[in-house]
């Protein structure tokens, strides 16, 4: 599980990792206290903004970011996110106008979105060998689940001996590391990218998602992920404080219980995934998923423990259809639109959380939360179905294929010094090159 960590190169990159994710965690806490301090009883408000705002920069801008930073070093561009992530950390305590911070984690946000998928599609390049990048996925998602667990730990110890706007500078201390371990850390060269219009280098990560049956099946399971994560984090508080009349000690451990299960399970699958396929282990979590959402809409009057339970569940089916994901990212796109793919990918799975996060808000305001379990659990079903239907059971690694219509400079025949028949790695295929069979 942790031999990744024996390559230096990704150590510093998940260490990281780590730090960014510790930082933006003790924010996430600092931020609610910021909004109450200025918008007091509206605070509510002014956070639903802010989370509006980032998945708006979420879906918009990492597709553009990856195709404008197409020709940047990956090194240079990082640090500078990462250095443009910690300035806006150091200027909001100083900030007194909700519009105010709108602006900042706008910039915030913007630079996250460039961020991640350039940071995660480096590390495939960093661990070539595909048994140690599924454990690097692995290790990636329990760095998630502990951050969500960790950091409001870390921020209320802190919040004992300083105000909270101190956390802000925990923050940027966060993005600071990250940038000075990425600095450190010794990167492969990327080969060179060919000269492409901007509309092309735009495009080209949703042309692979909608060529490509495994990625089809990859979308369709993201909204399966959405619709069962945003019952989690939107209606626990809910059902925890307002049905069962709990208090916030009972909300966050239930949480802790789904990042628990989500941990369990992502500590299993490395061994896992040697003995099923990627395509398996998200339908069988996806289904999980739908099984809890439906028993949740028909569990009548449920104890706090039958909660534990559930989301216990929840987080082990969450994580099954997270963690393979970039497995078949990797295994779908060659090094020089990996990049690409990444961010149609990072941008694919948030607007499945822009289509979950309202549904199960305002159907658990509007109706009752009965109401949420039942119409999440009939898009995470469908969902589950989609992605069994799109993706093809024999989906093999090689294929045979011939692209004589290619130019002699392709990357591909650089590569492979062959026009003719010949079987490759499906992870050199190209959106413009004949289409595939399926």
């Amino acid at each position: 599980m942790l031999s990744p960590l024996r390559n230096r190169a990704y150590c510093n990159l998940f260490m990281a990792q780590v730090a960014a994710l510790l930082g933006t965690g003790v924010a996430t806490v600092a931020l609610s206290l910021l909004a109450h301090d200025i918008a007091g009883a509206n605070s509510g408000e002014v956070l639903g903004i802010v989370l509006a705002i980032k998945m708006i920069a979420y879906v918009c801008v990492a597709p553009v970011a990856s195709a404008l930073a197409h020709h940047f070093p990956r090194r240079t561009l990082l640090i500078g996110l990462d250095i443009a992530r910690a300035a806006v950390a150091i200027a909001l305590p100083f900030v007194s106008e909700a519009w105010h911070v709108f602006g900042m984690m706008t910039v915030l946000y913007v630079a996250s979105a460039a961020f991640t998928p350039a940071f995660q599609s480096m590390i495939p390049d960093v661990l070539t060998d595909e048994r140690e990048y599924t454990k690097a996925l692995s290790l990636s998602r329990l760095a998630s689940d502990l951050e969500s667990v960790a950091s409001p730990v870390v921020a209320a110890l802190l919040l004992a001996v300083t105000a909270y706007n101190n956390l802000f500078a925990g923050t940027a201390a966060g993005f600071a590391i990250s940038a000075v371990l990425v600095l450190v850390a010794k990167l492969p060269e990327k080969r060179p990218a060919h000269a492409k219009p901007f509309l092309q280098r735009l495009t080209v990560g949703f042309r692979l998602f909608a060529q490509t049956p495994r990625l089809r099946g990859l979308f369709a399971i993201s909204l399966a992920t959405a619709a069962g994560g945003a019952m989690v984090f939107v209606n626990t508080v809910a059902i925890v404080q307002t049905a069962l009349q709990l208090g916030t000690q009972e909300t966050a451990w239930a949480l802790a219980v789904f990042g628990a299960g989500s941990m369990l399970a992502a500590v299993l699958l490395p061994s896992l995934l040697d003995a099923v396929s990627d395509r398996l282990a998200v339908v069988t979590g996806g289904a999980m998923m739908t099984v809890v959402l439906a028993i949740g809409a028909f569990r009548g009057d449920a104890q706090y423990t039958d909660l534990l339970f559930m989301w216990f569940a929840m987080g082990v089916g969450y994580s099954l259809t997270v963690t393979p994901g970039g497995r078949v990212l990797r295994r779908s796109s060659g090094t020089e639109d990996r990049p690409a793919l990444f961010a149609a990918n990072f941008t694919l799975s948030h607007v499945c959380w822009l289509i979950a996060y309202p549904a199960a808000g305002f159907i658990g305001v509007l109706a009752d939360q009965k109401v949420a379990f039942l119409l999440l659990a009939g898009i995470c079903g469908s969902s589950v179905l989609l992605t069994w239907l799109v993706w093809p059971a024999s989906d093999p690694n090689t294929l045979l294929h011939t692209h004589d219509d290619l130019p002699v400079d392709h990357p591909h025949l650089v590569e492979h010094g062959v026009r003719h028949e010949h079987p490759v790695v499906i992870d050199a295929w190209h959106p413009s090159w004949p289409k595939r069979s399926e």
